[in-house]
Parts: C-alpha cells; sequence; structure tokens
C-alpha cells in the first residue's frame, strides 16, 4: 500500500523512544524540541529505561515519560509479563499518530506494529520484518563522521523536515530541588558561581579513563593557578576509588594554594547537572557527565581515547567554540571504538596522553572566561543557565500513570 504523506499538522500524539545508555538519551533531546516546534498542537511523549530517565524529566517540550525498569527481567517470568503489558497498554492508549524510534533495538518494530500509527521511522538497519515494519527509514543510527545529535535529527529529516540551529540545542533541566542542594554545597565550601573548575574523571568503562596520577597531576596545576577543585563521580565504587587514587596522588605533592572539594558518590544525576552549571570550566572524559555539562552551557575539555570525538565529542550547536577535545596526536589507530587496545581494558592512547596537552587546552579556555573571586563567605551569586522547572512530564511507570 502506498505510505500516507507525512503531515505535521496531523499529529495529536508521536512517541520517542531512546533505549540506550544516559549520555545517547540526552543527545536526543533536540529531536523532542524540534517536534514541539514543527507540530505545537502535538503531546510528544518519550520512552526510555528508567535509570536514564533523569535526562528527560523536565523537558519542556515532554507531556508523557514511559519507562521500561531493566530490573523486570530478574523478577521472574510472570512478573515481567505484567509490567510488559501494562507499558504496551498504556502506550496503546495513547493513539500515537508518529513513532520516532531511535536506535536499533528490536522492541521498537514490535512497538510499532502493535502501536499501528498512521506513520513511522527508525535507523535502516536490516531488510525483512525490521525494515516492513516502519513506514520512513533513515541511514544509520550512528556515524563516525557525523555528531550524534545530527544523526538522531536524521530520523525527522527522513519525514521531510529541516532543523533549524535552534532546534539542535541539547537540553536537560534539573530542577528546583537538586539546583537548591548544590547551590547549599557551594555556600558551604565558599565557592562562587564560575569560581571552580569541575573534575569528573570517572567512566563505567575503565577504558575510556585517563590515569589518576595524570588526573592529580592536572588539578595540581589547576589549583596552583588558585582554581579550586570538584571531584565528582557515580555511587560506583570503581568509580569513587579512581577519586581516591586522585586524591592520594594529590598528596605527594605540595599543597595546592586553591581547596579540592570531593562529591564523589554524592550527587544524583540531576544535581551533577546543577553542580556542572556553576562551573568555570568542565574536564572529564568521553561520559554522559561530559554531555551533561556541554548541555548545560558550561565549557568543556573532554578527554578522548578508543571512542570517536567526531560522533560523541561535546556538542556545541551554535559554532561557538566553546568546547576543546584533547585526544593522542601519536597514535593513527584511534578512534578505533575497542575496549582498550585488542579489547584489553587498557587504552594506549590514554595512558600516555599529557597532562601539558591537557592543561594547555584548559588554559585556552579559561583565558576566555572571566574569573570569579573566591570568597570564604560562600556563594555570592548563582548562576542559573538551565531552563526552569516546569514540574516535569507525568512519567509512566508500569501502570502507566504519572508519579
Amino acid at each position: 500500500m502506498p505510505i500516507e504523506a507525512f503531515s505535521p499538522a496531523s499529529l495529536r500524539r508521536v512517541l520517542v523512544i531512546k533505549l540506550r545508555h544516559h549520555g545517547d538519551v540526552l543527545l536526543a533531546t533536540p529531536v523532542l524540541s524540534m517536534l514541539k516546534r514543527v507540530a505545537p498542537q502535538c503531546e510528544i511523549d518519550a520512552l526510555a529505561y528508567a535509570d536514564t530517565a533523569p535526562m528527560l524529566e523536565g523537558h519542556p517540550a515532554l507531556a508523557q515519560l514511559h519507562l521500561i525498569d531493566r530490573n523486570w527481567k530478574r523478577q521472574g517470568l510472570r512478573r515481567q509479563t505484567v509490567a510488559e503489558w501494562k507499558l504496551v497498554s498504556a502506550l496503546r492508549a495513547r493513539h500515537y499518530d508518529l513513532v520516532v524510534h531511535l536506535s536499533v533495538h528490536t522492541r521498537g518494530a514490535w512497538l510499532v506494529r502493535l502501536l499501528r500509527p498512521r506513520w513511522s521511522v527508525a535507523p535502516r538497519f536490516r531488510d525483512g520484518f525490521w525494515a516492513n515494519s516502519f513506514t520512513h527509514l533513515y541511514p544509520a543510527q550512528s556515524d563516525p563522521l557525523r555528531h550524534t545529535v545530527e544523526t538522531n535529527l536524521d530520523s525527522l529529516r527522513a519525514l521531510g523536515l529541516e532543523p533549524t540551529v535552534a532546534d539542535k540545542v541539547v537540553t536537560m533541566v534539573p530542577g528546583a530541588k537538586a539546583e537548591a542542594r548544590v547551590a547549599g554545597l557551594l555556600a558551604g565550601h565558599g565557592l562562587p558561581a564560575g569560581g571552580f573548575v569541575h573534575v569528573h574523571p570517572a567512566s563505567r568503562w575503565a577504558f575510556k579513563c585517563w590515569p589518576a596520577e595524570r588526573v592529580a597531576a592536572l588539578c595540581d596545576a589547576l589549583a596552583a593557578k588558585g582554581l579550586p577543585i570538584v571531584l565528582s563521580s557515580a555511587p560506583d565504587a570503581k568509580e569513587k576509588a579512581l577519586i581516591a587514587e586522585v586524591r592520594a596522588a594529590r598528596k605527594q605533592s605540595a599543597v595546592p594554594p586553591a581547596p579540592t572539594i570531593d562529591l564523589s558518590g554524592q550527587l544524583s544525576l540531576k544535581e551533577l547537572a546543577a553542580l556542572t552549571a556553576q562551573a568555570r570550566l568542565f574536564v572529564g572524559v568521553d561520559s554522559a557527565p561530559m554531555h551533561i555539562a556541554a548541555a548545560m552551557g558550561t565549557p568543556v575539555v573532554g578527554i578522548f581515547g578508543p571512542s570517536g570525538d567526531l560522533e560523541w565529542g561535546p556538542w556545541d550547536e551554535t559554532g561557538r567554540n566553546r568546547h576543546r577535545v584533547v585526544a593522542s596526536n601519536t597514535h593513527p589507530c584511534r578512534p578505533c571504538g575497542m575496549a582498550g587496545c585488542n579489547d584489553s581494558k587498557v587504552s594506549a592512547c590514554l595512558t600516555t596522553l599529557p597532562v601539558a596537552q591537557v592543561l594547555n587546552a584548559c588554559e585556552e579556555l579559561l583565558s576566555t572566561i572571566p574569573p570569579a573571586p573566591f570568597s570564604e563567605k560562600g556563594v555570592t551569586e548563582v548562576r542559573r543557565v538551565a531552563a526552569p522547572d516546569l514540574g516535569g512530564p507525568a512519567v509512566g511507570r508500569p501502570g502507566g500513570g504519572a508519579v
């Protein structure tokens, strides 16, 4: 049968599906924003994994957020079946006109067949069942030569829609609660907005991490310039251990003139966003916190090893050149996309990356950012760069209700 011509004016409800990791979900937010611009009358829902919900909660374009709990599989077949059925029932009740599937997860093809929208779009993946499930296909889920933001927006280009520069903004809303807690933390340590460097050297994938002793040397060099350092990591034991190694390596040096505050394992993702929004500079590896920092408008120095920086670098839609990528210039094999050299979990392009190279990138960005005065009496001004807390969308749990 011929495919009905796509019409944004005909959209009443749209479902955007992104079943990937935290950073991937955050980089999909321009799709939500653009859909709301081209179809302001439309309600836009999203489907994501429950652990990635903070990336989308509070997005001003979002009506409802439906979630899949990865733990369903561990709860037994009966409970999993009930949870899955409740999710599908909640989605079917929304009567979507368009489903935008932003990965090659097979669940998306099954859902399109169950939900029966007028239009559906997904990456070109394979022929047969997959290709026949969707009305439109776009070239690929990812492209090593194009940024992931642009690849996600290819889904809408396939429908005949062309993004504007304003559509390409990555949006994350920390919310008032997270901002208030971070303001209290900064005040307790006497740090003004824009008066510290946020260093997040950890990742769940160790092969993406810069060695602890080099992170420590960078912190020493920045602190010697009078810049307070705030360290952060996820609550994961391995990530906290990396921060402990960084701190231990610094103790072997002379006491720096500026303080270091260790917040490793103490912040939620929303609080991490609120913290990095107040930083003068963010330094970190290829990870979700790096993407969060860029989304909050903070200048970023991103340290890259085996992953591709053209595809995953800190995103700057405005062309203001406010971020820097630092990667080895002596390893022509990168980006290899492997989990360390020969999948060894150790990346030579990172273990040999000089401190001076990262420090130069930091100094280059710092020279363009006016310093904030350090005060032991507390925060004198809080810089707000996030969107206002709009209360957030309704969040669909297994029962489909809002919580």
